[in-house]
């Protein structure tokens, strides 16, 4: 449907909502058709229908059906959070990337601690045994701690970044880059 001209009797949700007569190049009646009104309001609301008109007008057809999909989820986003708009929901996402690596770290700290224990038991068999060699014993020791070191702390993983989720991330009051940085006073 992106990019056809507009031939229907009835007009698109822009002209509806702006009160004037439809034409049939109208630029807005490809991406805002009329049994859809909110998706336009909400647009309208937070852009101005002109500056769409030109966003749209300054891109090539092939892309606009994209921008106004953009457009529409950043007006949602910025309606439902005046302050912070779609940077409140980033923020979220960041966040619960954020908790998933400590339950990645927490799960193979504990993988660490049961192959700790495999490493344990073959170091008792290897002490009960008259003929064991001490080096041999260390070295596994050794190999035992940097394994679990390792396996909880992998090189691209830095635990002190980890953040606890906000409480008002769900409700998307406000980015948390914002609530732990230096600007807030």
């Amino acid at each position: 449907m992106g990019g056809s001209k507009h031939t229907g009797s009835s007009p698109c949700a822009s002209c509806k909502l702006l009160r004037r007569r439809c034409a049939r190049d109208c630029i807005f009646a490809p991406y805002f058709p009329a049994d859809d009104p909110y998706k336009f309001a909400c647009v309208h609301k937070v852009f101005g229908a002109s500056n769409v008109s030109k966003m749209l007008q300054e891109l090539p057809v092939a892309n606009r059906e994209d921008a106004v999909g953009s457009l529409v989820y950043e007006a949602n986003a910025r309606i439902r959070n005046p302050v912070y708009g779609c940077v409140s929901h980033i923020s979220c996402l960041e966040e619960q990337v954020d908790q998933l690596k400590q339950q990645l770290v927490l799960a193979k700290t504990q993988i660490g601690l049961i192959n700790g224990n495999i490493f344990t038991s073959e170091l008792i068999r290897l002490n009960s045994n008259e003929n064991f060699d001490s080096k041999q014993v260390m070295a596994m020791e050794h190999q035992i701690l940097q394994n679990n070191y390792q396996i909880a702390y992998p090189s691209s993983d830095h635990p002190d970044q980890f953040h606890v989720q906000s409480p008002d991330c769900m409700g998307m009051r406000k980015p948390t880059w914002y609530a732990h940085s230096q600007y807030q006073h």
